[in-house]
């Protein structure tokens, strides 16, 4: 496959990202809570710092919203949103499920995601139109057909407790043959490698499915909101499937 300048860039930085996310990474790290109360570490923002630079040295006239660092309120028909550590709270607690989220959007429409787990040596990522690669493997999600036989990941249950949507993953999960509350970036890996066949978020925000996104997409699958609606910078629900089963969990989540 063929790899256009931009995911080149944004390939290298995420690995230079990763050097600085692994060197705190050994180390006695301390975090504190932002506003919303989720934890920002000084691997964080730094990471982050050097991704917009690496990104910036190719391509100075885009646009950067950041985890970390916000919106940059420049105006561009290009853009980037970034999360350099998806799962900060694994990453703090030394438990190795983090990754680094890099997506790139063309007039408003992702057109470009890399996604990057260091302690895992896993790089996925994806353009629009060229499929969905792991490491150099092009990947592609399941074929399978009935609830009956799948396998579903979600995230935090208080989030679906307080969205109302409790019963309904508790409905889905009598449905399915297997169903684990792995959370987070590395579902949406296992589900674009067919590994597993649904994933849930109850709320999110855009900077961690960006990326992901278009990775589902170019594997195969299906992505929307929780009600089924398309995806957008204001999305604050995921329900990612290998497309077969999409409508079938719709059902079960406008019950």
């Amino acid at each position: 496959m063929g790899k256009s300048k931009f995911l080149l860039v944004a390939i290298e930085a995420a690995k230079k990202a990763e050097e600085v996310i692994m060197k705190y990474y050994s180390d006695d790290l301390t975090w504190r809570k932002k506003a919303d109360q989720s934890p920002v570490t000084i691997a964080d923002t730094e990471a982050e710092r050097i991704i917009i630079e690496t990104i910036k040295n190719s391509f100075p006239n885009h646009a950067f919203l950041g985890e970390e660092s916000g919106n940059d309120n420049v105006t561009s028909k290009y853009q980037w949103i970034i999360d350099p550590i998806d799962g900060t709270k694994n990453y703090t607690r030394k438990i190795p499920l983090f990754a680094t989220q890099i997506a790139l959007l063309e007039d408003g429409e992702i057109i470009l995601g890399v996604s990057t787990a260091p302690t895992m040596n896993e790089l996925i990522f994806a353009e629009k139109g060229k499929g969905a690669f792991f490491q150099e493997k092009n990947i592609h999600v399941s074929n399978i057909q009935n609830l009956s036989d799948s396998y579903c990941c979600f995230g935090g249950i208080k989030y679906f407790k307080r969205r109302g949507y409790l019963d309904s993953l508790l409905k889905l999960s009598e449905n399915t043959s297997g169903h684990r509350g792995i959370g987070d970036f590395w579902c949406y890996h296992l589900l674009a490698q067919g590994k597993i066949d649904i994933m849930i978020e109850a709320e999110t925000k855009i900077w961690d499915f960006a990326a992901l996104k278009i990775i589902i997409e170019e594997a195969g699958g299906k992505i929307t909101d929780i009600k089924g609606n398309k995806i957008t910078n204001a999305t604050t629900s995921i329900i990612a499937t290998n497309k077969n089963l999409h409508d079938s969990v719709l059902e079960i989540f406008q019950r």
